[in-house]
């Protein structure tokens, strides 16, 4: 008497094995029968089935458990320009997102939101960081500076003055971002060349190309910050 021998394929959906007959045979006949296309097949949905949880073994709570943690709203303590701002934000929250949506401080510009143009730059102890990349939580104890922070007392910080004395904008959008990243190059100690410079700048898009006048900028501010410092 001869047996049957089937080949399968298995899917999951939903959590549940779905399984289908790709082809059968009885034990005399010969495997030529069986395609190239169909053995494969088979085989990756077997691969498959057996990696994938079976709905019975899944925890639905604990995954729901999980994304409500995720999304939590947290309480943080952010050091903005010398003052503490408390407030309460998702977990994800980016840092630019935390000042410009709750510490409404929209002076920090958002521009890709990746990383990319450099228009959220701002200060974090001293430092330039892109403030779209940073998580607000990891922000915490830490002194940040934005665009709001620099002038003192109504009078423009030197990098500023210096911007609009060199005509180093034009639209504008950029120009934030552009001065802070510009700060930071002076104060480490990265400004000793128009090479250099442009270097350091380089993570700072300017769609109106005001390359040169910002280079010459950095160059008029540079003999002030480093007396200040």
């Amino acid at each position: 008497m001869n047996s049957v021998v089937a080949q399968f394929s298995a899917v999951v959906i939903d959590g549940t094995i779905h399984m289908r007959v790709l082809h059968a045979r009885s034990s005399g006949e010969s495997t030529s029968s069986l395609s190239r296309r169909e053995f494969l097949a088979a085989g990756a949905g077997g691969a498959m089935a057996s990696l994938m949880p079976n709905a019975a073994e899944a925890d639905p709570v604990s995954a729901a458990t999980q994304q409500t943690d995720a999304r939590a709203v947290v309480d943080v303590v952010l050091t903005v320009n010398g003052r503490d701002h408390r407030t309460a934000i998702d977990s994800r929250t980016t840092l630019l997102d935390a000042l410009r949506e709750h510490l409404q401080l929209t002076g920090t510009k958002k521009g890709c939101d990746h990383g990319q143009c450099g228009a959220c730059t701002v200060l974090s102890g001293g430092k330039p960081v892109l403030a779209c990349l940073t998580l607000a939580l990891t922000a915490q104890r830490q002194q940040i500076t934005t665009i709001e922070g620099l002038a003192k007392a109504g009078v423009l910080h030197p990098m500023q003055q210096a911007f609009v004395d060199q005509d180093a904008l034009q639209c504008g959008y950029c120009t934030p971002g552009q001065i802070m990243s510009a700060v930071g190059c002076v104060t480490t100690g990265h400004a000793n060349s128009d090479a250099a410079i442009r270097e350091y700048m380089s993570g700072n898009l300017c769609r109106c190309a005001a390359y040169p006048n910002i280079v010459a900028a950095i160059k008029q501010a540079q003999p002030q910050l480093r007396k200040d410092a």
